[in-house]
């Protein structure tokens, strides 16, 4: 199908290479609905597929190098081949697609000896909003539509994605991020038993609103935080005996976390009662309850803040804003943490007026206007042109 975006993106391809693309891929990007963190320790969670993409436009490069342009980048990444290593600095983006290019062969899939490649996106970088899995999956389908082989399948194409972003990139991520934005639909959230992994939707009413309102706090996960907190979860489960701390429940913490020191036991707490809040989570909109959702969401996001530690106080502060919003059924973090952005569950009468003022109200604590987008769910990455 070819979307008036594709055409454009197709001249930009144009322009860049002096070629036509032979195969442009969208992805969208995914909100984080609930389950922080519990992807990687084995438990639940819920995402959305968001109106928010990256496209990845592809064609063969008869000279067998590898060519990777961005619409946000301000040069080319042009090589011979590959070059073993991983890129820091301004190229750092270029991991990513090189990344899943190197995944192919660990995955036993034809990979082209030399190809050009450009990416645009409408995902704002460094929100929380996955903007990497959605440059990971629309990579793999464009550059896997050149050799003509069978379509790659959604459970395939969530583990190849997460694969690079683990291996080759350096990001211990869980599967969530990867799974929605393969297996996402409007109308719906991606349920993802992390331990499969397994994956189902739940459907999402109409009547609900998903805003994001982005602190402009640019998270860096690679930095070291997200792993931080990763081997702290790790060093909490062998300290209880548990594979991962899924395994537990609620009051099997309760009675064992005396084994734990101070920063561990506030680790375990959140991920364990975060696991009880998707299961929760999913009940209540299975019975259209919006209020108990909300009031689950606000909740996730006080033990992120107080328990995992991967909140700041900008995000803090526009949880309780929004909290205070009548419109507002619940508010909280969402993704990684460490900055980033906050999502707002919201009846149909908030409205943008009722956003900027969040937004100004927000300004005069923290001296700095977030960017605000009313989001819709969307449908999962795929081929969108073939030349």
């Amino acid at each position: 199908m070819h979307t008036a975006e594709a055409i454009d993106i197709a001249e930009q391809f144009r322009q860049t290479y002096g070629q036509s693309p032979a195969i442009i891929a969208r992805a969208p990007g995914r909100v984080e609905f609930i389950g922080n963190h519990t992807d990687y320790n084995g438990g639940a969670v819920l995402g959305v597929a968001i109106n928010r993409f990256v496209w990845v436009a592809t064609a063969p490069n008869s000279a067998g190098r590898l060519r990777f342009a961005s619409d946000q980048a301000t040069h080319m990444v042009d090589l011979p081949g590959d070059p073993g290593t991983r890129f820091t600095g301004p190229e750092v983006w270029a991991n990513y697609p090189l990344g899943v290019w190197r995944s192919f062969l660990d995955f036993n899939l034809p990979q082209p000896a030399g190809f050009d490649l450009l990416v645009t996106s409408d995902l704002p970088a460094g929100a929380g909003l996955s903007s990497s899995a959605a440059l990971e999956l629309a990579t793999a389908l464009a550059v896997h539509g050149l050799s003509n082989a069978a379509a790659i399948e959604p459970g395939q194409l969530a583990a190849l994605g997460r694969h690079a972003e683990n291996k080759y990139v350096g990001v211990p991520c869980g599967i969530l991020d990867q799974g929605t934005c393969a297996f996402g639909r409007a109308g719906h959230l991606v349920h993802i038993d992390c331990r499969g992994p397994a994956f189902s939707r739940v459907p999402f009413p109409s009547s609900a609103h998903l805003w994001i309102f982005h602190t402009r706090e640019k998270h860096a996960l690679i930095d070291g935080l997200y792993a931080e907190r990763h081997r702290e979860c790790e060093e909490a489960a062998v300290s209880l005996g548990v594979r991962l701390l899924a395994d537990l429940t609620p009051a099997q913490l309760l009675v064992a976390e005396g084994k734990l020191s101070s920063t561990h036991a506030r680790r375990a707490r959140h991920v364990v009662a975060e696991q009880a809040r998707v299961q929760e989570a999913v009940a209540a909109l299975q019975q259209d309850n919006l209020a108990a959702v909300g009031r689950l969401l606000t909740a996730s996001h006080r033990s992120s803040q107080n328990f995992f530690e991967n909140s700041t106080a900008a995000l803090d502060r526009l949880v309780d804003l929004l909290e205070s919003h009548p419109a507002v059924f619940g508010a909280r973090l969402t993704g990684g943490g460490f900055g980033g952005a906050v999502l707002a569950l919201t009846r149909d009468s908030f409205t943008a007026g009722d956003a900027a003022e969040i937004g100004r109200l927000q300004a005069e604590h923290q001296h700095r206007l977030p960017e605000v987008i009313h989001l819709h769910s969307a449908d999962c990455a795929q081929v969108i042109w073939r030349g």
